[in-house]
C-alpha cells in the first residue's frame, strides 16, 4: 500500500508542477490585450506629441519670416510677397506639414500675413492654421 500511495502522491505532484510551469493561454491572452492597449495610449500620445513639436517648429519659422519682413520694409520700404524673398525656407520635413504663405498686398500703410496650413496627419492638431502679421499679432491667440 505504500507504494500505493507513493505512486498516487508523485502524480499529484507531477500535475502540480506541470500547471506551475507555463502559463495557461488565458492568462497570455491577457497580457497581451495589456500591452496592446498601452501600446495604442504611448502611440496617441507620442503623435500628439510630434504634431505640437511640428507646431512650434511652423510657429519659428513665421517669427523669423516676420523678422525678416520688417528688416525688408525697412531696405525697401515694402514687404515681400513670398518667403524666397526674404530667403527663408522651411525644413523639408515641415514643408510636409506646412504650407506657409505670404500675404503682402500693395496698400499704404504697407501690410503683411504670413500663414502656415497644416497638412495630412498634422491637419488633426489642435490648432491647423497659425498667421502672424505686420503688428506681431499671432492667431490663434491660444496656440502660440
Amino acid at each position: 500500500m505504500g507504494n500505493r500511495a507513493t505512486r498516487i502522491h508523485g502524480r499529484q505532484s507531477a500535475q502540480a508542477a506541470a500547471r506551475v510551469r507555463g502559463f495557461t493561454f488565458l492568462e497570455l491572452m491577457i497580457a497581451v490585450i495589456i500591452v496592446a492597449i498601452l501600446a495604442v495610449i504611448a502611440m496617441t500620445s507620442y503623435a500628439a506629441q510630434m504634431r505640437r513639436s511640428a507646431r512650434a517648429e511652423a510657429q519659428s519659422t513665421l517669427v523669423d519670416a516676420a523678422s525678416r519682413q520688417q528688416q525688408f520694409l525697412v531696405d525697401r520700404r515694402r514687404y515681400a510677397t513670398s518667403l524666397a524673398a526674404l530667403a527663408v525656407a522651411p525644413p523639408a520635413d515641415l514643408a510636409a506639414k506646412y504650407t506657409f504663405t505670404v500675404n503682402a498686398p500693395a496698400v499704404v500703410p504697407p501690410t503683411f500675413t504670413l500663414t502656415a496650413q497644416a497638412l495630412g496627419n498634422q491637419a488633426s492638431d489642435t490648432c491647423p492654421t497659425l498667421s502672424i502679421d505686420e503688428a506681431g499679432n499671432r492667431t490663434p491667440a491660444g496656440c502660440w
